[in-house]
């Protein structure tokens, strides 16, 4: 077994020192409890479109130029700002701020990816 050693407030170790024996047990319905469900081909149909277009787009090995002037579609695009406007009147759903992070974990990906694109195209030159 793996010995774990942390450090926590003197005050919430005298909370737990009389479920100390009960610690991993806990520990352990914690995680459990709290663990997201990892993404999988099974639940794809749960993505949200922009995720789909992506990854249909990067599925077909396209070339620096191809990536570079990738765009998503204008339903995307509106669903985004759909998601952008509820967000700063602060309407926004917990579910609809998952997905409004997917949309921005995308953006990074293809900021990335259009960088390194752009990289490539000058060096061909």
């Amino acid at each position: 077994m793996a010995q774990l050693t942390i450090q926590v407030p003197d005050e919430l170790a005298n909370r737990l020192q009389p479920i100390l024996h009960r610690l991993p047990e806990l520990l352990s319905q914690l995680i459990e409890s709290h663990t997201p469900e990892p993404l999988t081909l099974a639940n794809s149909s749960d993505l949200p479109t922009t995720y789909t277009e992506v990854l249909d787009f990067l599925i077909q090995q396209p070339t620096p130029e191809q990536i570079a002037k990738f765009k998503v579609s204008n339903q995307a695009q509106n669903r985004l700002e759909t998601l952008l406007e509820k967000s700063r009147m602060g309407t926004i759903s917990e579910l609809e701020n998952s997905e409004l992070e997917v949309y921005e974990q995308l953006d990074q990906l293809m900021i990335l990816l259009k960088a390194r694109a752009y990289s490539m195209m000058k060096n061909d030159q």
